[in-house]
């Protein structure tokens, strides 16, 4: 008998992105089915947005129809099933909709919802019309948001200058619907880089660690909040499961760092230290 054959029956564990393509492949879904790949999940997409997208920046955005978002998310849950949902990149009202449905309809759980609204290149992502929608219909649906300061800013119609700002606009944040929130203070200045997990009726949890010199920053939203869906999928409570993803992806920054891909800001490294598909029992 060969040992190296995986036991029989088993599951893997299941991630679904339900977010825009960038055609660069250093963010959206091909930045999450990355992350899912290099943790040991197995990836599944619900595409919302074609993008035409590079390093330099974002040339034009084709919206998918709503039912054709909503067949995607049907075929993939009612066949394969989720274990945990990263939510990207939702151009308008009637897709933020789709998405609430489904999370209800089949019970979803362990939802990061990462409020795509800037990309690395200043490009605005999301109509305003559909932000009021977004945080009504999925902020209190998700488990996690983890909007960068950018985006908080547009959420809290103001800047977050500072770190001693972050923990108020956190409880700001959460003071919206939000059940848990991971603001992440990477656009600030300093050597340091300190994000806030503000979790509803707990304490405020600061995580903390050296920037890494990198032009290299295309898509560190995507695949961070990826990888916390992917931790999340594989059991870890949340507070594990963003300080796992923070750990994987400053070291994806690090590894790509010194690449050259395109003109502008490249993707990172997100295949620096894969691990083997992972098997988990069948319930």
């Amino acid at each position: 008998m060969n040992d190296s054959c995986p036991p029989p029956g088993g599951r893997y564990p299941r991630v679904l992105s339900i977010a825009g393509s960038d055609s660069g492949g250093g963010a959206g879904i091909q930045a999450d089915l990355k992350t899912f790949s290099a943790l040991g999940c197995y990836g599944m997409t619900a595409i919302t947005a074609i993008t035409a997208q590079n390093t330099v920046g974002v040339r034009a955005i084709h919206g998918i129809p709503p039912d054709m978002v909503k067949a995607q998310i049907q075929a993939v849950v009612e066949d394969i099933g989720a274990d945990a949902v990263k939510i990207g990149m939702l151009h308008s009202p009637e897709i933020v909709k789709v998405v609430a449905w489904a999370i209800d309809h089949y019970q979803l759980t362990q939802v990061v919802l990462d409020p795509v609204m800037v990309a690395t290149s200043g490009d605005r992502l999301i109509a305003q019309e559909t932000v009021q929608v977004l945080v009504q219909e999925l902020f209190p649906r998700a488990t996690v948001v983890t909007p960068n300061l950018d985006e908080a800013a547009l959420l809290l119609a103001r800047d977050i200058r500072g770190v001693e700002a972050l923990d108020q606009a956190a409880s700001d944040l959460l003071a919206l619907g939000a059940r848990a929130v991971l603001l992440k203070g990477g656009h600030l200045p300093g050597d340091q880089v300190v994000d806030v997990l503000a979790q509803a009726g707990s304490a405020r949890q600061r995580l903390q660690s050296a920037r890494i010199a990198s032009r290299n920053v295309h898509g560190t939203g995507c695949t961070l909040s990826s990888a916390i869906a992917a931790y999340l999928a594989l059991g870890l409570p949340l507070p594990q499961a963003v300080e796992q993803a923070r750990a994987y992806i400053l070291a994806a920054i690090a590894a790509g760092a010194g690449v050259h891909t395109g003109h502008g800001h490249g993707p990172l490294n997100h295949g620096h230290a894969p691990v083997p598909l992972r098997i988990l029992p069948t319930p």
